[in-house]
């Protein structure tokens, strides 16, 4: 699973039947940096490509997520839809407490 902000959402003027009720999400991959600064908000975008993110837990646009990519984002439905990332988790805080030797 991998951490990321909804900067926005997408819009569909024809859906498969298995996605109705879910929307789309366009999210910002967090970098190293983002989880340094913990629980303030990010600034910006990352240097890594945005990607579209299907979500059917009610994410909005400000809020952090945790989205799957691959094989697994499918993995929910009976059958396989034509999806690549899926919401998996609404993030409320984020810890982070690098090891340091």
């Amino acid at each position: 699973m991998s951490l990321g902000a909804v900067i926005g959402r997408v819009t569909f003027s024809k859906l498969d039947p298995q996605l109705v009720g879910g929307r789309f999400l366009i999210v910002s991959p967090f970098t190293r940096e983002h989880y340094q600064q913990g629980s303030e908000t990010p600034p910006g975008l990352s240097k890594d490509p945005s990607l579209v993110v299907y979500d059917a837990l009610g994410g909005g646009v400000g809020q952090t997520i945790g989205y799957i990519e691959g094989r697994e984002a499918a993995q929910p439905f009976e059958k396989a839809p034509p999806i690549d990332a899926i919401n998996a988790a609404l993030v409320d805080e984020i810890f982070y407490n690098p090891f340091k030797p």
